[in-house]
């Protein structure tokens, strides 16, 4: 069953998606980032290749001829993944296929709004009997 965790109160929700890819990347494991929008799409694209130099991510976007020997994948298309090892999500709901991965790492901003949506989508989680983990990136830096 996928484990699920929430990463709340991300200062920059782009920004943590890329170092919580650049970290599982490191671990050996394959990342769909899952975007909100084809926007979001593109300003991941650009900070995953402007980020320092030593922290390079190998990464293209779901369409790329490349996407299969790629592990780290912006987009909304798992099966163009080699392996489903980890989901981040940055949508507005998790899409229905997250079963298919081992991880779903949702993260969350301090806006309202976003928040109200993390506690349905955990209660609903929880409901469901998923295992689940919270991490506050105001209280620490996971």
């Amino acid at each position: 069953m996928t484990h699920i965790d929430f990463y709340f109160n991300a200062p920059d929700k782009v920004e943590v998606a890329r170092k919580l890819a650049t970290k599982a990347f490191r671990a050996g494991l394959n990342v769909l980032v899952y975007p909100r929008d084809a926007a979001q799409a593109r300003e991941l694209d650009a900070m995953f290749w402007s980020a320092q130099p030593l922290s390079f991510l190998p990464h293209v976007v779901c369409g790329h001829p490349l996407a299969r020997q790629t592990p780290v994948l912006i987009g909304h298309d798992p099966d163009e993944l080699g392996s489903t090892d980890v989901l981040i999500c940055l949508a507005e709901e998790a899409p229905g296929f997250l079963d298919r991965f081992g991880r779903l790492l949702e993260v969350v901003s301090g806006d309202a709004n976003d928040r109200e949506r993390a506690r349905q989508h955990f209660r609903s989680f929880k409901q469901r009997g998923y295992p689940l983990d919270t991490h506050d990136l105001a209280t620490n830096h996971d």
